[in-house]
């Protein structure tokens, strides 16, 4: 297991775990970052990523990448 922040440009991975505190996990949950699902990095500038989930890209910083785990 590795944080999304390391993931591979382009490469789909699936979801582990998403760490944090609740809110934070709920608020991932409500962007579609849900344990078992697919997430695609899209490209990556500084640490903070641009992501493909259930067919819509989402901006991450790094902070909130590093929580989910692939």
């Amino acid at each position: 297991m590795m944080p999304l922040s390391y993931a591979t440009a382009g490469e789909e991975s699936i979801i582990k775990s998403i760490g944090g505190k609740p809110d934070v996990r709920q608020h991932l949950e409500t962007l579609g970052f849900v344990v078992g699902g697919a997430v695609t990095v899209v490209s990556a500038i500084n640490g903070n990523l641009i992501v493909n989930v259930k067919d819509t890209r989402i901006a991450v910083d790094k902070s909130l990448a590093n929580k989910i785990m692939i």
